[in-house]
């Protein structure tokens, strides 16, 4: 099974984050991404950019507004993510619970990702992405 697990930080864990060193970071989750690696379950891996350089695309009405970041409601943004493939929630909850708090104030949100197989095999949309994921690789 796969899990996202979402890193999120407050407006002071990000603000707290900028007075530690880089190269230490770097190192700190550096050890931790290599033991994923090497217990076979890490997917992928992947740090966000600024809010302030993201934007939003609302749909709440006919034509979608594109509004610049940050959000509305910076109280928790998400920094980045894993996917990991792991046996179940529980083994997501350990690998969560083992991740380096750089900062304080930061969350790991938990979310299974659904397999392909879960959704009905005879949809024409479902049978094109199997297709596409098996011609790059991806199944």
């Amino acid at each position: 099974m796969k899990f996202m697990l979402i890193m999120r930080a407050t407006d002071e864990a990000w603000a707290a984050a900028a007075d530690i060193d880089f190269n230490e970071m770097l190192e700190t989750m550096g050890k931790f991404n290599d033991e994923l690696i090497s217990a076979g379950v890490l997917v992928a891996a992947e740090g966000l950019d600024d809010a302030a350089q993201g934007v939003v695309v609302d749909y709440s009405s006919e034509t979608p507004v594109v509004t610049d970041g940050p959000y509305g409601e910076t109280k928790e943004l998400f920094g980045g993510f894993y996917i990991l493939n792991v046996a179940s929630k529980e083994e997501a909850i350990e690998w969560a619970k083992r991740m380096p708090v750089v900062v304080p104030g930061t969350k790991t949100e938990i979310r299974r990702v659904p397999s392909i197989d879960e959704f009905p095999q005879d949809n024409v949309w479902v049978v094109k992405e199997r297709a596409w994921r098996e011609a790059t690789g991806q199944v």
